[in-house]
């Protein structure tokens, strides 16, 4: 009811003071600030880097999901900053006769697991994104949201073998010297 008052008084003529002032202070938001400050602020909050970590038995399944999740975020004009695999972990699982421990059976089986890193997301596209990804899992995959560790950059990259031998071998020189 006011700012339509406010309209009224604004389209007459006759308060052409009053028009400048009320028109430079309810519709610039600020008598002192210019637009242009309020151009580049996002108008919901970001959220930090988050992680996004999805596990699964099958390497061709979890690629192909991995692949659509990074056209959907793409989609939704999400940045993608970063995504890489992990080494699979390996599990040796064994079935026992009951009673006993004599073994029926054994399994080999692999565990593959995929990351996923987006930066600078709204608070309203992370919901829609985790929703849409959680509706569309396969079968036998997890997924899992996180905001940022710096473990798993640890994590991410296989220690050299040859390097950490050479290292050894040169503690113990020094340590003989």
């Amino acid at each position: 009811m006011a700012l339509n008052l406010i309209k009224q008084i604004i389209s007459s003529k006759q308060h052409s003071f009053i028009r400048k002032t009320l028109s430079a202070k309810f519709y610039t938001g600020s008598l002192y600030e210019p637009n242009y400050l309020e151009t580049g602020k996002s108008k919901f909050p970001l959220l930090p880097m988050i992680n996004i970590q999805i596990k699964g038995y099958d390497y061709s399944v979890l690629e192909c999901y991995q692949i659509f999740m990074n056209k959907l975020a793409d989609m939704m004009q999400i940045d993608v900053d970063n995504s890489w695999a992990l080494p699979p972990q390996e599990l040796k699982i064994q079935k026992y006769k009951t009673g006993t421990t004599a073994v029926i059976s054994e399994y080999d089986i692999k565990i593959y697991e995929r990351h996923t890193q987006l930066s600078e997301v709204s608070g309203i596209k992370c919901s829609i994104l985790i929703r849409a990804l959680e509706a569309s899992l396969p079968q036998g995959v997890t997924l899992n949201v996180d905001t940022y560790d710096p473990a798993l950059e640890r994590k991410r990259y296989v220690p050299d073998k040859e390097l950490l031998d050479l290292k050894s071998t040169l503690d113990t020189m020094k340590n003989k010297a």
